[in-house]
């Protein structure tokens, strides 16, 4: 037993007792203190080996982003039926690879999990690499799936684990920022990356949990909380959630407060695909549908029709930029979310949204001249910056923070599931909308966007919180205690002295 959790006699109230595992509830309040009064800037030193761990194993989505987009840009001569078949199927594989992940995980930790769908990944790439078929492409997607529902979960969940409240938004947002950059080797980083303090005091490995929390932290002088004392406040928070949570399977994210946990957090990842983020996959087609050239649409979708020609070249050979549209903005949503919140940033971004939407679908009804096709395409990159700047990278911040610690891994599980059922749904949905020999809605697409994007936007207003400078059992208590989404930031500053 680790000493630092033994009772001490002179506060004999103020222990609590987790199994075999004691612990000082001073040590708890103490580390929720320091962590509510660290800035970014004081995060940023003594938790720069944390930052550094979570970027590195969230550069396992860059695969899943390079290989979908491989897939899909820009393939003509492939069959409307066999591209949605070859896309889809990597959602398939997803979903297969994140329903057993979150079993896995419970089972083996973060870094065992991804170590193995890594060694997974390299041999699924070969299939993909060497087929000469579309069946074989097909059965290649669905296998490289697998380890992408992996990594759907497990980067994202870390990242909210070894983060302090203060850096969270940041390092959650890091996946959907770095999918557009070719990936580095990924194997060494799981084996020599700390667990999840939080996974290892949820099974009781509490002197290993501290052993990883001094590992994701650096001696600089800043008053944070020590390891023992952070280690102390997530075995609070896990006793905490056990008195309100029976077991750890599935069916216990939809009972109780567990619930409305559940239902944010899917809603959030199905709202993030149903305000039209799919027209950006068929950017090309649905610039020249819109009256633009082949080699404007190519450009538009490049996002840099009015750079040197030497740097479209580079581009092309490189990165399409209509991704580093999504770099900068997710870059740019870090600021705001500092500032303004999760919550703010979101509602706002899916009025934007909305509005830029709107204004493709109108444009489209006047008739087309060169000035409404550069238009529509003009509002669509505002769109593409709009989205890229909130809703896109914000998911990625509401959806770890919102579920309980312990059902973490199997709500994000159910969440991205519901995402890629959607993704399949609108990959089918959209070229039907967009081809000359189906509806031939071409730009009119917007309203059928924007419609659906307004009902996200009534949604995220009753239902999402806000949830930034909270820490986990502060969250845990907002939901307990039945808090309304829009009155969660009144508690802050006050919510901690009622845990306890």
């Amino acid at each position: 037993m680790d000493t630092k959790y033994e009772a001490d006699p002179e506060k004999p109230a103020n222990d609590e007792q987790i199994g075999d595992i004691k612990f000082h509830l001073d040590d708890a309040k103490l580390a929720t203190s320091k962590e509510h009064g660290l800035t970014v800037l004081q995060g940023l030193k003594p938790y720069r080996k944390a930052i550094g761990w979570s970027v590195m194993l969230s550069m396992a989505v860059i695969m899943e982003g390079y290989d979908t987009t491989l897939v899909v840009d820009g393939v003509p001569s492939i069959s409307a039926p066999w591209q949605a078949a070859v896309t889809n199927g990597a959602y398939i594989g997803e979903i297969l690879g994140l329903q057993v992940t979150g079993y896995l995980v419970d089972w083996y930790g973060n870094k065992k999990v991804m170590t193995g769908a890594t060694i997974l990944m390299i041999g699924f790439i070969a299939l993909s690499f060497f087929g000469m078929s579309l069946g074989v492409q097909l059965a290649g997607q669905i296998l490289c799936g697998i380890p992408w529902g992996v990594y759907q979960t497990v980067t994202t969940v870390y990242a909210a684990e070894v983060m302090p409240v203060n850096l969270r938004g940041y390092l959650t947002s890091i996946p959907f920022a770095v999918q557009w950059i070719w990936p580095i080797p990924l194997i060494l980083v799981c084996i020599f990356c700390p667990e999840s303090p939080t996974w290892l005091v949820e099974h009781g490995r509490n002197e290993e949990a501290e052993k990883a929390v001094a590992r994701l932290q650096s001696n600089t002088g800043v008053d944070i909380p020590a390891p023992h004392e952070t280690v102390a406040l997530l075995a609070q928070t896990n006793a905490f959630e056990k008195e309100l949570t029976a077991g750890v399977g599935y069916m216990e994210c939809f009972k109780g407060t567990n619930l409305r946990r559940t239902e944010i957090t899917v809603g959030t990842w199905v709202a993030q695909q149903m305000c039209g983020p799919v027209l950006q996959t068929y950017a090309i087609y649905f610039f020249e549908q819109a009256g633009l050239p082949t080699a404007q649409a190519f450009n538009m979708t490049l996002g840099l029709v009015s750079v040197p020609p030497i740097f479209l070249v580079w581009a092309d050979k490189l990165i399409n930029p209509q991704y580093a549209i999504a770099f900068v903005g997710t870059v740019l949503s870090w600021p705001l979310i500092n500032r303004f919140g999760r919550r703010t940033i979101y509602l706002w971004g899916m009025t934007g949204i909305v509005i830029s939407l709107l204004l493709v679908g109108f444009i489209s009804l006047a008739p087309v001249t060169s000035g409404s096709s550069w238009a529509i395409g003009a509002f669509l990159l505002v769109f593409t910056f709009i989205y890229d700047s909130t809703v896109g990278p914000l998911t990625y911040v509401i959806v770890p923070e919102t579920p309980s610690s312990r059902l973490r891994h199997k709500t994000v599980v159910l969440a991205r599931n519901a995402y890629n059922i959607t993704c399949i749904w609108t990959g089918v949905l959209t070229p039907y909308m967009l081809n000359t020999t189906a509806w031939n809605w071409s730009a009119k697409t917007g309203f059928f966007w924007a419609g659906f994007a307004i009902l996200c936007l009534i949604w995220a207003y009753f239902r999402i919180p806000e949830t930034k400078g909270f820490t986990f059992s502060e969250i845990d208590v907002l939901f307990e205690e039945g808090v309304p989404a829009r009155k969660f930031a009144a508690h802050r500053g006050e919510v901690a002295e009622r845990i306890r």
